[in-house]
């Protein structure tokens, strides 16, 4: 137990900095956006405290807090962080003020009406508030409940919150793409209902609950699960996994359940694509790697070959369909879907150097995913248009926009140097010690994602001015205070990952140890010591 409810604070600021954001009058737009900046600069504060109190050789969960929530279904109030949670909770708190800043001008476009302003950042706030819980959660059910209620404000920022346009069509597609976000998700999620409503009914069975009562303590539902207490059987346990699977599975999103990612990208205004591609979708792939490993060993272990399957096919095909795209964010959406791909690769796997690179992955990708999603936006916004062969040398009237547009590109195909290579890395060399035919195939991802950033910098960013982008101006400060931080971290940690290996590290390692899962031997014997007989025999 914590004797300051850090946690609590974390989640509940956003979540009431958005209801003030709603009560503050109409006209007073400019004081909406800046009290919503205020108060993600304040849950980013937390998040930086959080990480230097945090003992990466201590406790598993810490700051842990435990109240009462429905006691007649074991339900409690239960949080607590992890190394693991941690690093998303800190990727969570550092892009939001960056979305909101790089956004700070959206609702010009999004529609017309006196509180624009008002309900587009306080969705934006919302949207953190129940991703920020979902990552600290130590209850079942309320990591359920949150995993569902964050649908609702994304539904509306993708729905009611895309460019304006005077096209019928394209207000049509856009309100398509968000009923069609929410159909998939709410659909996984009731099969996960489905799943915990089973999990629990075991723990009443087996009276791991206060009296008559189950429960949905994580901690001790994981301990029976790990000990054989919850007196399943494998078949059982089998399905209980797949509900679980196919709601993070359609959130992450693993193929073939990803056809909703591309058309809400494109819906949605770059800022709120970036939220949900970067931040709201770890969720799904943080549940695999929480849930679906630590709740359901055995299961994990049996359908790891079929899901592994499914992320080697997702990252081909993710990369081959980004090649043929003609719309820059559409081709950008693509490339998720073949990272996503790399990160439940890497889960699966179930070594350390797999969900390490899985979990340093899901960092990297949201800073690098931000980067790319938000200068084309900036750029898309000058043009007005979204089609890659509108544009032609951008390079030599928006040099740093073009600059910063390579550098973020280069990220995304895993250049040496830069942040997604040490974890792409990871996960190729942890997958290949276990599943050698999928690590090779999905190293062929590599030289597709060559092919479709260097393309689709050269159509852009090179050649001739064509006409109508001889006036497009460079960066502004604010959309510079957006991409410096941005490429900076992209920097930073693809030199000295150190800093949030160190808190990756135990949390895998005690992941693992509690599913009984350990390192494949090496299949090279090691080296005779000094002095030793040749055929490395001692005496």
């Amino acid at each position: 137990m914590t004797d300051f409810p850090w946690l609590t604070l974390l989640w509940v600021l956003p979540a009431v900095g958005g209801l003030a954001v709603l009560l503050l009058p109409a006209a007073q737009r400019t004081m909406a956006r800046c009290l919503a900046f205020g108060i993600s600069i304040a849950v980013l504060v937390i998040g930086i405290v959080l990480a230097v109190r945090f003992e990466p050789g201590g406790a598993q969960y810490q700051f842990v807090e435990n109240h009462e929530w429905i006691p007649a279904f074991g339900a409690g109030y239960t949080l607590g962080l992890d190394g693991i949670a941690l690093v998303l909770v800190l990727l969570t708190a550092a892009l939001i003020p960056l979305l909101l800043l790089a956004g700070w001008n959206d609702e010009r476009e999004v529609g017309s009406g006196r509180r624009v302003a008002h309900t587009y950042v306080a969705l934006t706030l919302m949207v953190e508030a129940m991703v920020l819980i979902s990552f600290v959660s130590l209850d079942i059910l309320l990591f359920y409940v949150f995993f569902e209620a964050m649908l609702i404000p994304m539904y509306f920022l993708i729905g009611g919150f895309g460019p304006r346009t005077a096209d019928v069509q394209l207000r049509q597609q856009r309100s398509r793409a968000a009923v069609k976000f929410l159909l998939y998700n709410l659909f996984g999620g009731l099969i996960m209902l489905a799943a915990v409503i089973g999990l629990y009914v075991l723990t009443v069975r087996e009276g791991l609950g206060s009296g008559s009562s189950g429960t949905f303590d994580f901690r001790t539902v994981v301990t029976a699960a790990n000990t054989g207490a919850l007196g399943a059987g494998p078949a059982v346990l089998n399905a209980l996994f797949l509900g679980f699977m196919f709601a993070f599975a359609v959130k992450a999103p693993l193929w073939p359940l990803h056809t909703w990612l591309p058309d809400a990208a494109v819906a949605a205004t770059p800022s709120s694509a970036v939220l949900m591609m970067a931040v709201v979708d770890k969720v799904g792939t943080f549940g695999m790697l929480r849930y679906c490993l630590m709740l359901f060993p055995d299961a994990s272990g049996t359908y790891a070959p079929l899901v592994i399957t499914l992320a080697v096919i997702g990252i081909i095909y993710g990369a081959v369909l980004a090649i043929g795209q003609t719309d820059v964010m559409r081709l950008i959406a693509y490339t998720s879907i073949s990272h996503f791909g790399f990160i439940i690769l890497g889960i699966f796997a179930m070594t350390s150097q797999g969900q390490t690179g899985a979990t340093l992955y899901m960092v990297n990708h949201g800073i690098s995913t931000a980067a790319l999603f938000l200068i084309a936006g900036f750029l898309v916004s000058r043009r007005g248009t979204r089609v890659i062969a509108e544009f032609g040398g951008v390079q030599k009237v928006a040099p740093v926009l073009a600059g910063t547009f390579f550098i973020a590109g280069l990220a995304t195909l895993s250049l040496p140097g830069l942040a997604p290579f040490v974890s792409e890395f990871l996960v190729l060399a942890g997958t290949f010690t276990r599943y050698q035919v999928a690590a090779v195939i999905a190293t062929g991802a590599l030289v597709l994602a060559a092919l479709y950033v260097l393309w689709l910098y050269q159509r852009m960013m090179t050649g001739p001015v064509k006409d109508g982008n001889e006036r497009l101006h460079d960066l502004v400060p604010r959309e510079l205070a957006v991409v410096v931080p941005l490429i900076a971290a992209l920097l930073f940690l693809g030199i000295y990952p150190k800093p949030v290996l160190d808190f990756i590290n135990p949390a895998v390692g005690q992941t693992l140890t509690t599913i009984g899962k350990h390192d494949p031997a090496p299949s090279v014997p090691p080296l005779p010591e000094a002095g030793a007989p040749a055929g490395g025999a001692h005496k």
